[in-house]
């Protein structure tokens, strides 16, 4: 029996095709970990009627997301952020043990010795954005030593203007400006966020992707902006431009995309959380 059937058979034509949309989209889909003091910021909301509590200890909630075909996890040290500095470097550590998936971080990566320290823990890529607006530089000598696939820049925008300091402090420099600058110096990957200037919360600027994406010929991941399936369906045309992925968090958590409800079913009979026992 092929996947399709099974949806079908399980949850319905019209929830079997937006679940398996969910499964493979072209677009790549990075669940996001946020990790304060050692423990996940989010929690997986629970089914009704279930009675499994999901773990709030990152390293089982990156295996939760392997066992549901993520084929790569973001990790945001929000002391970090807030510090200025990794602070939950062990933390990650045990994730990249715990998972065969590439895991990207980001969270107050400032200077080259920490950049180096956390590549060196086993993570695929960084995510840097204070630094890299008061060090081009620096940029340009982590490409050269790790390569392009192992730096992005993070762009965290808002009112047109780049904010930096964890969005506290903006840059009197607008996303396009930067992401050329950060292109002259070999950057191949930015991780792009743009907000609401009156809720601070994360927007899907399509037209904003479009535009970055064609001028830097560089390879573009949104960070936030898709709330549902929809928008992901709608994300998915600019994967044309250098749209390729989307790091997606609090509705991963509150279960928003229907293929959700199949891996909240299958949990219920499940004793454990390991990565081979999912449908």
């Amino acid at each position: 029996m092929n996947l399709r059937v099974f949806l079908r058979i399980m949850v319905g034509e019209k929830l079997a095709r937006t679940a398996f949309f969910c499964w493979y989209s072209m677009l790549l889909i990075f669940p996001s970990i946020e990790i304060q003091n050692n423990q996940c910021a989010r929690q997986i909301r629970q089914a009704a009627g279930s009675p499994i509590a999901y773990p709030t200890d990152p390293v089982k909630m990156a295996v939760i997301w392997r066992g549901e075909n993520a084929r790569t996890l973001h990790v945001v040290d929000m002391d970090g952020v807030r510090e200025g500095h990794i602070l939950n470097a062990e933390c990650i550590c045990a994730m990249v043990q715990a998972v065969d998936i590439p895991i990207q971080v980001s969270g107050g990566l400032r200077t080259y010795e920490e950049i180096r320290d956390v590549l060196a823990l086993g993570v695929y890529r960084v995510v840097i954005g204070t630094a890299a607006t008061r060090e081009p530089g620096l940029i340009e000598r982590l490409v050269k030593e790790f390569g392009t696939r192992k730096i992005a820049i993070g762009i965290d925008s808002k009112n047109g203007k780049m904010w930096i300091e964890g969005g506290k402090v903006e840059a009197d420099i607008t996303p396009l400006e930067f992401a050329m600058v950060m292109k002259k110096v070999g950057v191949s990957r930015i991780v792009f966020s743009e907000r609401n200037p009156q809720t601070n919360e994360h927007l899907l600027p399509i037209e904003t992707l479009r535009e970055l994406a064609m001028k830097t010929n560089a390879r573009l991941t949104l960070w936030g902006g898709v709330n549902n399936y929809r928008d992901l369906v709608e994300l998915q045309g600019c994967e044309k431009f250098g749209v390729d992925s989307v790091i997606i968090g609090k509705p991963l958590y509150e279960n928003r995309f229907p293929c959700q409800a199949l891996w909240r079913l299958n949990e219920q009979s499940l004793s454990d959380f390991g990565p081979t026992r999912r449908i």
